[in-house]
């Protein structure tokens, strides 16, 4: 058994401090308790292990993705325990400590211009690959359908029985879209009736790491806007704020986008009706974020 194996079966941690509607029931899947420290776990390791049983990954290939830190922290630690070289495409505005932690794990870093987002780092990470397909592994996290199957096979099914299938509310940002796609796909299937939304910042230019604006995600190889019930629009500063409202009525120390995804779910209960079930996802710790303001009153 390897660390691999404690990837998944999180906790669901039930918020009970945050909410002042107490008839409501807030739940927060603990992602950032996977073994890397983030959701991308899942992803990242379908991925590679579909790559090996399909024989596109073998141990004379480099895996090579874009990412603007968590699947790639979860790529370099997969990588390592499964003896696989990994370089990562990053924008270098990324935070050190997410920079830090891929090193660690032995990845290979190659940074773009920050100001071109990680569409700057997605197309590096192309050329690059095309200029010698025959040394990379390529798993493409934006359009391998391998990322949400990872939550539609896993982390959906987790929530539905840890709910005793109770839910009736979901709500999670979109980066690549996966967790999105794969958890709403599995609850629309199972129980149609649940409330599916996707949480998304206020600005295309907004600073919750790991999360696009709507706008942006249309060219998404698998993400389809019709499947969601709505968009929850979330300012930067509330993501912040949330953040830090988790870590002193929660005791929850997780990051940005967890902060605004439990933001949008306070919207949602503002006008749930009692009894709610409202779920979403804690996507990685706080500590990746130490060097930036988010912790700063």
């Amino acid at each position: 058994m390897n660390v691999t194996s404690f990837i998944g079966n999180t906790p669901l941690f039930e918020l009970k401090n945050i909410c002042r509607n107490k008839n409501i029931h807030i739940y927060a899947k603990g992602e950032f308790m996977n073994i890397s420290g983030s959701v991308k776990d899942r992803a990242s390791f379908a991925m590679i292990s579909d790559g090996i049983r399909r024989g596109l990954l073998t141990k004379d290939k480099i895996i090579i993705d874009a990412t603007s830190g968590n699947t790639g922290i979860a790529y370099s630690m997969t990588g390592a325990v499964l003896g696989y070289r990994v370089k990562l495409v990053i924008p270098d505005n990324v935070t050190p400590e997410r920079k830090k932690i891929m090193k660690a794990y032995g990845a290979e870093i190659i940074e773009t211009n920050s100001l071109e987002g990680i569409d700057g780092a997605y197309y590096k990470c192309r050329r690059i690959v095309a200029e010698n397909p025959e040394k990379y592994f390529y798993p493409d996290q934006y359009s391998n359908v391998q990322n949400w199957k990872a939550h539609y096979y896993g982390t959906a099914e987790e929530i539905l029985r840890q709910t005793e299938n109770r839910i009736t509310h979901f709500v999670a940002g979109t980066g690549t879209a996966g967790t999105f796609m794969g958890y709403t796909k599995k609850f629309k299937k199972v129980k149609p009736q649940i409330k599916c939304y996707n949480m998304t910042p206020d600005s295309p230019f907004h600073g919750i790491e790991g999360v696009k604006h709507c706008s942006a995600l249309l060219k998404n190889g698998f993400f389809d806007e019709t499947i969601s019930d709505g968009k929850i629009e979330i300012f930067t500063e509330t993501a912040y704020e949330t953040a830090r409202l988790l870590a002193r009525k929660e005791g929850l120390f997780v990051g940005i986008s967890s902060g605004a995804n439990v933001a949008a779910v306070l919207k949602i209960a503002e006008t749930a009706l009692d009894n709610s079930v409202i779920v979403t996802v804690l996507c990685d710790g706080g500590y990746r974020y130490l060097s930036g303001t988010v912790w700063e009153d």
